[in-house]
């Protein structure tokens, strides 16, 4: 997703209103016999942040090394108040353990807990970079943990945690993201891992550390894991329902892409869906997706590539038939019914009933924009475009980069959909629900039926003809537009998207989109004036978001023209806290942080 500005850090002074929380400061020039209220004032060690803290505090810490972490065993955050330990800038390098333990930071016995932007980097044996146990509802977003001994992030005990936007990469010992013991309903999102010793992402219900054993509705989507060591990308060792998609997964060395078991999880993993991943496999490696006896119950694997260049193995092997489907996915001619042993052909595999709609992978090059140098962008002709199934769409709505899915005729197949502006487009999709932006350099013509309360809008440079079978139904609450206006990209048949690499180089670029956000005042006592400007016309969301990322409340969405719009914000029923506007226009977003405070 293209990002066109970051979170604000608003600090404001209100003159004899005081809020029902304390903002609390470390820098490295700070000393802990300041009061820590002001930057100028502010602490010095992270630990003595630690230790003041209620809920509903912030740590605001400042750019610089601090060789001693933090470890916080108390008090808890609320729902409403969570307590949050962010950066101000992208520079707080924690380079030595906490005092307790030998992990960078350590939460323990604690919930609603928000660790936002540090950099933990060499934690010794045996320490991790992040470490969270018996600790509900906390998030671990925006961090980098570096040449930490165990893991970069590890997880224990730790219900409805949020892991999101995270790099964890060289762990001496083992992985990169660990969540394990019973921590039900985690959600694992936008995180790179790579170089790691082991794992990429390992999650285990480990039943001989406690609890039940089992994590349940686990969802691990749009990670990039690459250039890990021994056993697998995405590992999944007593998971229940778990959903994993949008991943990019790729050169793990003696490791499957993505492996289903039981080892000390008190199940065998099952209910798996594994939709629109891209999984390379090196030819050191090993299964591309592996699925142990028992892990085929409920299991699905749709619209995936999974290419393997192992001299023998395969993309997916089973070892139990039974209630386990697979289907629309890209997939070398080697398959295995009879687990990690011989392959089969394609053909002997739909011969059993997979994978009939399937179809054996093309060269590389052919598939991809530039697989040399691990761009797994789509490439134009790809034989992955418009051709999955929508069996996906009940949670497949976007893919790796926030693109909105499908953006043609069909899903693509693997974690990115190629956007972009072809020549003409013919639409034959039903639409019930989302909001829907089609777009062509020349003709757009539509055979389909618009209902429920999707908002689409079709976009052509020359025509739109709205052939016979074509309905707008909008009952509840959907809209359709149609305008004739020139392509965002130039018009050619081949797609033109905005892509940045890793190292931050924009090889193609779409003209930017400005969106400009004012919300007035701010704080918020009752209600709010926001303002906004749209550079270009589209379906727009306006929503507020907690500190977890979850939306609270929708204030806007629907097709608006170019220009300037407002609208009335009222709090309702929101308690006091800090929570985060968030314009979105197609792919384009700004976010700014306001507070709700009510005295």
């Amino acid at each position: 997703m293209k990002v066109l500005s970051i979170y604000f850090l608003l600090i404001f002074c209100f003159g004899g209103i005081t809020l029902n929380a304390t903002n609390y400061f470390v820098s490295p020039t700070g000393n802990d016999t300041n009061n820590g209220l002001t930057l100028p004032n502010a602490f010095l060690t992270l630990q003595h942040a630690a230790d003041q803290v209620a809920a509903g505090d912030t740590v605001f810490v400042a750019d610089g090394t601090y060789t001693i972490g933090f470890d916080h065993r108390g008090p808890n955050g609320t729902a409403s108040q969570p307590i949050v330990f962010k950066t101000l800038g992208k520079n707080a390098n924690i380079t030595g353990p906490g005092p307790i333990r030998n992990d960078g930071i350590n939460i323990e016995n604690v919930d609603y807990i928000v660790i936002d932007g540090f950099r933990v980097i060499g934690m010794p044996n045996p320490g991790n970079g992040i470490r969270l146990v018996h600790a509900d509802n906390c998030v671990v977003r925006n961090t980098f943990c570096d040449s930490n001994f165990e893991r970069g992030i590890f997880t224990a005990f730790t219900d409805d945690i949020l892991i999101e936007h995270n790099i964890c990469i060289n762990s001496v010992d083992e992985h990169g993201i660990y969540v394990s013991n019973s921590s039900d309903r985690p959600i694992i999102r936008y995180n790179e891992c790579y170089g790691n010793n082991n794992i990429g992402i390992h999650l285990n219900g480990d039943l001989s550390a406690g609890g039940d054993g089992i994590i349940s509705d686990a969802q691990v989507y749009g990670n990039m894991l690459h250039d890990n060591n021994r056993a697998a990308g995405i590992n999944m060792d007593g998971l229940e329902n778990p959903i994993v998609y949008n991943n990019l997964i790729y050169n793990n060395h003696s490791a499957q892409g993505i492996a289903l078991f039981q080892e000390d999880g008190a199940i065998m993993t099952r209910g798996a869906k594994i939709y629109n991943n891209t999984i390379i496999v090196p030819s050191d490696g090993r299964w591309g997706i592996l699925v142990k006896d028992g892990a085929n119950e409920g299991t699905e694997i749709y619209n995936n590539i999974i290419i393997n260049q192992h001299s023998f193995r395969g993309c997916i092997a089973i070892e139990n038939q039974n209630n386990f489907k697979s289907d629309f996915n890209i997939v070398n001619d080697k398959m295995s019914a009879s687990g990690d042993g011989s392959t089969i052909p394609l053909a002997n595999w739909q011969a059993l009933g997979f994978d009939q709609n399937s179809q054996l992978a093309d060269d590389l090059t052919a598939i991809f924009i530039d697989p040399a140098t691990n761009d797994f962008h789509l490439k134009s002709g790809s034989q992955a475009i418009d051709i999955g199934t929508n069996l996906v769409n009940a949670i497949v709505g976007i893919d790796v980069e926030g693109n909105v899915r499908p953006s043609g005729t069909a899903y693509d197949i693997g974690a990115y959909e190629l956007e972009g502006c072809l020549q003409n487009l013919t639409i034959a999709t039903d639409y019930t629900t989302g909001a829907i932006i089609k777009s062509a350099a020349n003709m757009i013509t539509a055979t389909n039926t618009i209902s429920g309360n999707a908002n689409v809008s079709y976009t052509a440079g020359t025509s739109i003809s709205l052939m016979p079978g074509f309905e707008v139904i909008t009952t509840n609450g959907g809209s359709f537009h149609g305008l004739i206006q020139d392509c965002d990209v130039a018009a050619s048949q081949s797609p033109i998207k905005a892509r940045e690499s890793r190292n931050g180089v924009v090889t193609t670029q779409q003209p930017i989109v400005n969106l400009q956000l004012k919300i007035q005042p701010n704080p918020i006592n009752q209600e709010a004036q926001v303002q906004f400007y749209l550079q270009k016309a589209g379906i727009v969301l306006l929503s507020m978001h907690d500190l977890y990322g979850q939306p609270v409340k929708v204030i806007n969405r629907g097709f608006l023209e170019k220009g300037w719009h407002q609208t009335i914000f009222t709090k309702d029923n929101l308690p006091n806290g800090i929570y985060f506007l968030n314009l979105k226009l197609a792919n384009y977003q700004q976010s700014q942080k306001i507070i709700i405070f009510n005295n």
